[in-house]
């Protein structure tokens, strides 16, 4: 659906796109997740043919977005931070204008109009004045705006910045119902972590232009850490864990802050491996005394501070 090579977009000394590669497919629903200045917005721009590429290519379901710039931003509902409102028209109005500006034929506006403003949440407010509108139904018809022409791809630049936690939350359900239509892909940029969480199912990572991950998010919360907490002063456990398929290492931490009279063990496992239940038998076989056993919880905000303190090393000299 979507595929960038090499994409690289520089503003005089500037690398605001540093290579970056990714393949985007259909039914996606997809985070863009970088601190401001990450290159979040260049990339959205350069995707929907706002702005062109210093060099690589992107394509969007197999047309050159440079080449075929029109075909392109046919098939594609762009939400920029600022959404491109007339305050002074009215919902239905600004509508209509835009569908057909979008090259909906005449026939299919009316229907077309209905369909945006139904999955929006706006029928009731078709004949009110943009200026009058909440942020939060502001962001509905921009959110409308780039539905009226039907496309197959929905890129969405930092959709609900500004919005009070109500309206956040109303925006964020909009963005999964939207989500949940399978020939739908969706591209969203936010540096809100929790936003990716609440609605996406795979994230990618700027930092300072560069894509340093792309990955399912579980993939990305995965932790190769076991947290095992045994009885104060248990024998054996490096060696006795040492033999079961999938542990590289146990290490004692300490006293368990959480069990009284318990220790606290960390084991490192071989990713994707999932050595909990042979750990527990060997537990049961030793005759240890175990007070709880269970996988690291990771964050995304953890992984992002992880990510950046990698990029940091690899920047320094």
């Amino acid at each position: 659906m979507i595929e960038a090579r090499d994409l690289t977009r520089r503003y005089g000394e500037l690398v605001a796109l540093d290579g970056v590669s990714t393949t985007i497919a259909r039914g996606e629903v997809v985070g863009l997740l970088g601190h401001n200045g990450a290159g979040k917005t260049t990339m959205m721009k350069v995707l929907t043919g706002f702005l062109e590429p210093s060099s690589g290519q992107v394509t969007v379901n197999g047309l050159n977005v440079v080449d075929d710039r029109e075909s392109v931003q046919q098939r594609i509902g762009y939400l920029p931070e600022s959404a491109p409102l007339y305050p002074e028209m009215t919902v239905g109005d600004y509508l209509v204008l835009m569908a057909g500006l979008r090259g909906v034929p005449e026939a299919e506006c009316d229907a077309a109009v209905s369909d945006a403003a139904q999955e929006t949440g706006l029928l009731d407010r078709m004949s009110q004045v943009i200026g009058t509108l909440s942020r939060g139904y502001r962001q509905r018809v921009g959110l409308a705006q780039a539905l009226v022409h039907g496309p197959s791809v929905l890129v969405l630049d930092e959709p609900t910045s500004g919005l009070d936690p109500a309206q956040i939350a109303s925006i964020r359900r909009l963005i999964r119902r939207l989500g949940e239509h399978q020939d739908t892909t969706i591209l969203l940029s936010t540096h809100i972590l929790q936003e990716v969480e609440a609605v996406c199912d795979r994230v990618l990572v700027l930092i300072g232009g560069r894509l340093v991950a792309d990955a399912p998010i579980r993939e990305l919360l995965a932790s190769p850490t076991i947290r095992l907490s045994l009885a104060r002063g248990t024998d054996g456990v490096a060696d006795g864990l040492a033999g079961v398929e999938g542990v590289e290492s146990a290490e004692i931490e300490g006293a368990d802050d959480q069990l009284d009279g318990f220790e606290r063990w960390t084991v490192r496992c071989v990713p994707g491996s999932q050595p909990s239940p042979a750990i527990a038998q060997v537990v049961a076989e030793k005759g240890w005394t175990m007070g709880a056993l269970a996988p690291e919880q990771r964050t995304l905000e953890g992984v992002f501070r992880e990510l950046e303190q990698q990029a940091a090393r690899e920047a320094s000299p």
